[in-house]
């Protein structure tokens, strides 16, 4: 049993050792993380956008649909 543990851990390893991570590993401090915030904040602004549209949009759908089913 912990052989297999093992052998999947050095599985891990090797796999997360071929992943390109957001960040250089060498920067210290707030740049190390720049990619990564600034990109948290394109999803976010994004997130917000889509949902006002959204939002927008289902208030007049359930203005029409209340405007035809209300005589």
């Amino acid at each position: 049993m912990f052989s297999k543990l093992r052998k999947f851990m050095s599985e891990v390893r090797v796999e997360l050792g071929k992943a390109q991570w957001p960040w250089d590993p060498n920067e210290k401090g707030f740049r190390r993380y720049k990619e990564l915030t600034d990109s948290t904040v394109v999803v976010l602004v994004a997130m917000l956008i889509l949902g006002g549209y959204i939002a927008f949009f289902d208030f007049i759908l359930i203005n029409v649909v209340s405007f035809l089913t209300h005589p």
